[in-house]
């Protein structure tokens, strides 16, 4: 993720409705997203080229349903370390990215160090994942895992 100075007060309300458009639907033409904010398509190109140049959209993809592709458990990990050195810290951080069950990693503030939400098939699948890769990664004191009963809501879209 590339973080930029973006002022955000800078959007205005066509640039907050093609952003919410494109959180919808990262695939609409952009003549379809030009007609529904009403602007002509060089001129709707021309912001979302802006939008993307300053970082505020990051980047486009495709959101997964998790059953039909076998990540039906989501996983909550918190997870302290030994120490938080520099070295201890990255190295950490360094191992957990090579880790594609980690659908999200965070530092945290408090009695954990970090917080991950991983995606497995089922509870032996985690057991896997625990023991070949969790209980190994550097520093890792103490892992406290939580699993979900059922989703209640997921967002992917940020209100603008």
């Amino acid at each position: 993720m590339i973080e930029t100075i973006f002022d955000f007060d800078r959007l205005d309300a066509k640039d907050r409705q093609i952003l919410r458009l494109l959180q919808e639907n990262g695939r609409i033409s952009n003549a379809e997203l030009a007609e529904k904010v009403c602007l002509s398509p060089s001129a709707c190109l021309r912001r979302v080229q802006l939008l993307e140049q300053a970082g505020v959209i990051e980047r486009y993809v495709a959101l997964l349903n998790p059953a039909p592709v076998r990540r039906g458990l989501t996983v909550f990990i918190e997870i302290s370390l030994e120490r938080q050195t520099d070295v201890a810290l990255d190295a950490f951080e360094q191992a957990v990215r090579a880790c594609p069950e980690v659908m999200q990693c965070s530092l945290m503030a408090g009695d954990t160090d970090y917080l991950l939400e991983v995606s497995v098939a089922d509870s032996n699948d985690y057991e896997r994942l625990h023991r070949q890769v969790l209980a190994r990664l550097p520093g890792a004191a103490r892992l406290r895992t939580r699993f979900t009963i059922r989703g209640i809501c997921k967002r992917t879209a940020f209100p603008v």
